[in-house]
């Protein structure tokens, strides 16, 4: 089920995008992440919630892929009814950039027993995902010197000045939000996973 989902959403956001390199740059973080679940699947086996949360955020990274981010309809008509300056699908992505990632390194950390303390353990969660999020604006900037005309689609600033900061924002309340909200659902699926050897 997993797979299907993820390649038809993957077909239809290959047919006829906005712009062939903007979709390729957004739906590579995708890509990368279905060979390393590939990989890695027999060996360390993740969480169901963790497969799910994974192709959830693959989903949102192709649909603003096809549209590109500052243009998807839906956002539109979002923006369209509150009265909002942007389309702030783009938030949605950030806030998944942390919160997907933020249960992922959960699930590591604690099956491979890094941390004593949960509140350390947190700690690290949280700066890990921002440290991910202002890496990933740092190849987006990288991108956009290198792309030219791309740029304005692959960022998505819609002439916000602020954009890269509240990007980051949104990764770290999507962290916050994940370790919260999924701490219960997330302790009883790992409580039935084996822990490797060290």
């Amino acid at each position: 089920m997993w797979l299907i989902i993820y390649f038809n959403t993957f077909i239809w956001s290959a047919i006829e995008p906005m712009d062939y390199l903007t979709w390729f740059l957004e739906v590579l973080p995708a890509i990368i992440a279905l060979f390393a679940l590939a990989y890695t699947y027999h060996p360390f086996r993740l969480t169901t919630l963790s497969y799910v949360l994974i192709l959830f955020h693959c989903v949102i990274l192709m649909i603003g892929a096809h549209y590109t981010y500052a243009e998807v309809p839906l956002f539109d008509s979002i923006a369209h009814l509150l009265d909002l300056k942007r389309n702030n699908y783009d938030k949605l992505g950030h806030l998944a950039q942390g919160f997907v990632p933020a249960i992922i390194a959960r699930e590591l950390l604690i099956r491979l027993s890094v941390f004593k303390n949960q509140q350390w353990m947190n700690f690290f969660i949280l700066s890990f995902c921002l440290g991910f999020s202002a890496f990933y604006e740092l190849i987006e900037w990288a991108v956009a010197l290198i792309s030219g005309e791309a740029a304005d689609a692959f960022l998505g600033t819609q002439g916000d000045n602020w954009d890269t900061q509240s990007d980051m924002a949104m990764a770290l309340i999507g962290a916050i939000a994940a370790l919260v909200s999924l701490k219960k659902i997330h302790d009883k699926q790992l409580n039935k996973l084996p822990r490797p050897v060290q």
